[in-house]
């Protein structure tokens, strides 16, 4: 097994009395694709935050290919190379997608500016599936094309680590297959992806593992075929009367 690119020790935060993440661990391989499960409330999002800066860890440790991230500002954390998408989808939504994504590309750790930067630009919304949408403002757009432009502008960020928050949530089957392959073509130019998701053949298709959360804590660990077959995993989605 390689190194990991991401490493998680003992990941605790809590909100008062809550303890929403519990002494989670977990590693993301350089190309892996990691699912992060479990059900609403169960403290998915909040790793996703505490990886990516934007909330500050109780305990525990975050390494990034070897070296400890907690505590970095979220503008270090990305310019050290992790992206990230959100559950809640955040655009620049008085700008349009071209400038969406040039604004990444410019505060990136790979600046540009210019004409070098606007043709990586419409590169990005095209990959993501915006051709033609350049100029459309953020709040043109619907909630899917939302999605898209913020994974573009994550894109252009040239992240190593990408963290998707439900990116492929309410697409369509023809959507989804086309989602499922954009993934997996990022596994396949190396960038890890810790993935959160609840649509059950993205889990499937593209997870070489996965991690279940319950309550804050990890429930089940493994293959993909493994952890959705797990007696706890099923009991914590469905219940103990379906389990």
């Amino acid at each position: 097994m390689s190194a990991p690119l991401l490493e998680i020790a003992n990941l605790t935060r809590r909100f008062g009395g809550l303890v929403a993440v519990d002494a989670v661990g977990l590693r993301v391989a350089p190309g892996e694709i990691v699912g992060l499960l479990g059900p609403n409330g169960s403290g998915k999002t909040t790793v996703l935050n505490l990886v990516s800066g934007a909330l500050r860890l109780d305990a525990g440790t975050i390494r990034l290919d070897g070296a400890p991230i907690q505590g970095l500002a979220a503008f270090r954390i990305a310019r050290l190379g992790v992206a990230r998408t959100f559950q809640l989808v955040r655009v620049l939504g008085s700008m349009s997608c071209r400038e969406n994504v040039l604004a990444a590309i410019a505060f990136g750790a790979a600046r540009a500016w210019g004409e070098p930067a606007r043709r990586a630009a419409d590169a990005l919304l095209a990959r993501t599936g915006l051709a033609g949408r350049e100029e459309a403002l953020g709040t043109e757009l619907t909630y899917i094309d939302q999605k898209r432009l913020e994974l573009a502008r994550a894109l252009a960020l040239r992240p190593r680590l990408l963290l998707l928050d439900e990116w492929l949530a309410g697409l369509n089957p023809t959507e989804l297959q086309s989602g499922i392959a954009l993934v997996r073509s990022l596994r396949a130019e190396g960038i890890a992806i810790l993935l959160v998701e609840h649509v059950m053949d993205a889990i499937r298709s593209l997870c070489d593992q996965c991690v279940v959360m319950n309550a804050g804590r990890t429930i089940a660990q493994g293959r993909p075929e493994q952890v959705l077959q797990d007696h706890e995993v099923v009991r914590a989605y469905l219940g103990d009367a379906d389990a």
